[in-house]
């Protein structure tokens, strides 16, 4: 790895969602032909007009990617994020709510595109996420918002899968490995959804092989990935590709491999209240920790309280006071 400090710990790149929650009746649910507790993709029309007709909610910035990075930072990780917004009031939401909580943000905005990309979140009494999600600017990312002084600067360069849709976000994820690489720097990728695993295997498994150090999956998307039942299997292939894989099975807890070195971390318990973001957390806590140059088995330990807090409550991200406690402790 390069001998010249980074001016970061960690740089996020990903799709830039803004989550707007607001609580409503299951009437607005049924109303609006959604389907209860679902997610759904929608069109910019229907974002439109879902937006003008819910009622005062919370609008944050989101995005997997973007989870990680604030949970990063508010832990005490030095951290930049790039991802597209579009020159809109949305946009500036996102903009100004990551960069409140120290997040560097260098991306410019899409002028005269689609819109900021947003997550309609509707919470009815019984606590039910019911969710449509418009992409918008945010597939627009390609390998020219690479900000290639702002890579060579950061530690470790963490990609979400969600983002590998895009023919343009896949040169675009290539570009900022070698760029990373050739600073040597690290490059770590998070697949995100089995679903994006089955429609993008052979591409993910070229980029996990020849660009990835730092895995994180699930079980369900490693297993995805290598094409096979066993979950031992795929954690072996997984350790025999990158320089470390953070692996995580719930409620068993997590495995990292590092060569030889196979740490098991158990799982912090806690209630259970909505689990939006465990994974984003989970990420960020890691992260966080492999910044301190902490042991792995210490990086495990502060990634399952990160996504224990996560999961103790609504929403992707915990207070910040919260997460600095868990920090200095």
């Amino acid at each position: 790895m390069s001998a010249i400090n980074p001016r970061f710990d960690l740089l996020g790149i990903g799709n830039a969602i803004v989550d707007v929650l607001a609580p409503v009746e299951d009437s607005f649910i049924s109303h609006h032909d959604m389907q209860k507790g679902g997610m759904a993709l929608i069109d910019t029309e229907t974002a439109d007009r879902l937006y003008a007709a819910m009622p005062p909610g919370t609008e944050s910035s989101g995005g997997s990617a973007g989870n990680t990075c604030a949970v990063a930072a508010m832990l005490g990780a030095r951290v930049a994020y790039i991802g597209r917004v579009a020159d809109d009031q949305l946009g500036q939401v996102f903009r100004h709510d990551i960069q409140a909580v120290g997040v560097h943000f260098p991306t410019k905005p899409l002028v005269g595109g689609a819109p900021t990309a947003r997550c309609l979140i509707m919470v009815t009494p019984d606590g039910q996420r019911t969710m449509n999600t418009y992409l918008g600017a945010c597939v627009t990312l390609g390998p020219d918002e690479i900000d290639a002084d702002v890579v060579a600067a950061s530690a470790v360069t963490y990609m979400e899968g969600y983002l590998f849709d895009p023919p343009a976000a896949q040169r675009a994820f290539l570009h900022a490995a070698e760029l990373a690489h050739a600073a040597g720097r690290r490059v770590a990728l998070s697949l995100s959804d089995a679903f994006c695993v089955h429609r993008h295997r052979a591409a993910f498994r070229a980029l996990v092989r020849d660009h990835v150090d730092i895995l994180f999956a699930n079980e369900t998307e490693i297993t995805a990935l290598y094409e096979t039942n066993s979950w031992e299997e795929a954690a072996a292939l997984a350790g025999s590709e990158v320089e470390i894989a953070v692996l995580t099975r719930g409620a068993e807890g997590s495995t990292i491999i590092a060569g030889a070195e196979r740490v098991a971390v158990a799982p912090v318990a806690t209630q259970v209240v909505d689990t939006t973001g465990a994974g984003d957390a989970y990420a960020a806590g890691f992260l966080a920790g492999f910044a301190r140059q902490l042991p792995l088995a210490e990086c495990g330990t502060l990634a399952s309280r990160a996504a224990a807090l996560v999961i103790s409550q609504y929403g992707g991200r915990p207070p910040a006071a919260q997460l600095q406690a868990m920090a200095r402790g």
